[in-house]
């Protein structure tokens, strides 16, 4: 089955042009460690998921891109073109010649129903190009105007004309220190949108990944584009295929059916992160060998902690004892220290990944009371090494990871709200206080769901 992706604004075209580059030379890189037969068949299922393949044998990405300034969109399509290994389809991009300054109202009101049918049939003809439809991938930021208003907008529309087709927005949360004064009003809004449209967010923080380009890959001077690629990295790790059952070499046919059935139990949860081990530079990775045991014992105090990578794990945290509240959790002001999940999915990847031991993630005590371990936790294996990791681990993991950060958005939202700043540049465009207020509401409600796991 295959997904078709939605690439929105400045942030979802070139995380996009990434994820798709990832996709492509990992499936074609010689390093995949497995038989020949092995990798024809994860190749061939790479292809049905995320590309179609034109005339002459060039493979186009299953995407649209859409954007409401024209720059970055020629410089994804020639960055694309450029690689000469895949492209995006000739007809497969939407832009304008103004964007929408950052205001998530000016996306979401204006450019959405004045642009409304031309990105719809855009998003038509590829899905026509599918022969059978698993879902939508949207990639957009949170903070910005074109990503999360349109963004939300484009969602919406997407709920309405293909009820039946999963949707899962991959939202990009914007650096604590802030690019963008309203960046906090345009977060709320884009949140609560998708909250009520989309079948699950797939969230990451940019001060995170920041910290893995610092610590984990060494680089010292961090653009967008290092950025892009640990996102695409770990994008891909998710979405590339997997093995459908113990011993089988035939890979699941519904990717997206299959995550939300394993992380998305309850529609009132729908925020899921993603982990990674290991994650290092190239030259690092030269010189490193790996067990599964050592790799499985640090994601799941990964998990338990709340780290989002390897270093600086907190060792002390410990899940709680059978009817005995976790640390942490009296005070909603202090910091949650054990992260309490609804579900959680590994993705094994890489040389003896059948002979794994996962009995660590089975522990009733990780997740909450109404939910078997049986029926919260899964695991995904294949073979397969991916891009050039001998042997990897991927966590998809539905918690309490975004409690805090969510607290402090709508907090400092509020804050701003309370006292007028700038809502006059959402009410000309047609965004009310009544809106600011739904929004509020319906995010203080996921806040408290998620506390009280």
């Amino acid at each position: 089955m295959s997904i078709v992706t939605v690439q929105l604004g400045q942030c979802g075209n070139q995380i996009g042009f990434e994820v798709f580059d990832v996709l492509f030379s990992d499936s074609y890189c010689s390093q995949g460690l497995c038989s020949k037969k092995e990798n024809e068949a994860y190749q061939a299922s790479c292809k049905e998921r995320f590309f179609s393949e034109e005339e002459n044998g060039v493979l186009a990405a299953r995407a649209v891109l859409v954007d409401m300034e024209p720059k970055v969109i020629n410089q994804t399509l020639s960055k694309a073109a450029q690689s000469g290994r895949w492209k995006y389809g000739q007809h497969a991009c939407f832009c304008q010649k103004q964007g929408s300054g950052n205001n998530w109202a000016y996306g979401y009101s204006v450019h959405g129903p004045r642009h409304e049918e031309s990105i719809m049939n855009l998003i038509q003809k590829q899905v026509e190009k599918c022969d059978s439809l698993s879902g939508f991938f949207i990639i957009m930021s949170m903070a910005g105007g074109t990503g999360s208003g349109l963004g939300a907008f484009v969602t919406q529309n997407l709920q309405d004309q293909y009820p039946n087709s999963l949707k899962m927005n991959q939202i990009i949360w914007p650096y604590g220190t802030g690019e963008v004064i309203v960046q906090n009003y345009n977060s709320i809004l884009t949140l609560s949108h998708l909250y009520r449209s989309s079948d699950a967010l797939l969230v990451h923080e940019n001060d995170a990944i920041h910290k893995i380009c610092v610590k984990r890959m060494n680089i010292k001077q961090i653009s967008f584009s290092n950025i892009n690629q640990v996102l695409a990295h770990q994008l891909g790790s998710i979405f590339q295929p997997t093995y459908s059952a113990e011993g089988s070499f035939h890979c699941r046919r519904n990717p997206l059916g299959d995550l939300m059935e394993d992380l998305v139990p309850h529609p009132e949860f729908k925020m899921l992160g993603v982990r990674n081990i290991p994650q290092m530079s190239e030259n690092s990775l030269a010189y490193s060998t790996f067990t599964w045991a050592g790799l499985l014992k640090h994601l799941r105090q990964m998990l338990i902690s709340n780290a989002k990578m390897e270093e600086g794990i907190n060792w002390q945290v410990r899940p709680p004892l059978s009817g005995l509240p976790a640390l942490g959790k009296m005070s909603f002001n202090k910091e949650l220290h054990f992260n309490t999940s609804i579900a959680n999915l590994v993705i094994l990847r890489g040389k003896d990944a059948q002979s794994a031991d996962l009995a660590g993630f089975k522990d009733p005590a990780l997740y909450t009371s109404w939910l078997e371990p049986d029926n919260a936790f899964n695991v995904w294996k294949t073979q397969r090494a991916f891009n050039k990791y001998e042997k990897s681990a991927a966590l998809v993991s539905n918690s309490q990871f975004l409690v805090k950060p969510l607290d402090v958005i709508v907090g400092k939202a509020w804050n701003m709200f309370a006292s007028k700043a700038y809502i006059h540049q959402y009410t000309k465009f047609g965004i009310e206080e009544e809106d600011f207020l739904d929004s509020f509401t319906l995010l203080e409600q996921v806040i408290t769901s998620y506390y009280n796991l």
